[in-house]
């Protein structure tokens, strides 16, 4: 019985090379979120920020 392994040693390098590449698309994808969480913290910073302003503003003004 002469059994070949090509085949499936094809089909194993390939489960390996999907494997590599969807790890480095995990790897950028968590890169990715990492900076849009920084852009909404710095974003949510500015809105307070200018909340803060726009509240001392309408301490200013007179009542009517």
């Amino acid at each position: 019985m002469d059994v070949s392994l090509d085949p499936l040693e094809r089909k194993v390098e390939q489960i390996v090379a999907v494997c590599a590449s969807l790890r480095d698309e995990n790897q950028a994808l968590r890169a990715h979120v990492a900076g849009l969480e920084a852009e909404k913290a710095a974003l949510a910073k500015k809105i307070d920020i200018a909340r803060e302003r726009l509240e001392g503003l309408m301490a200013r003004l007179p009542d009517e």
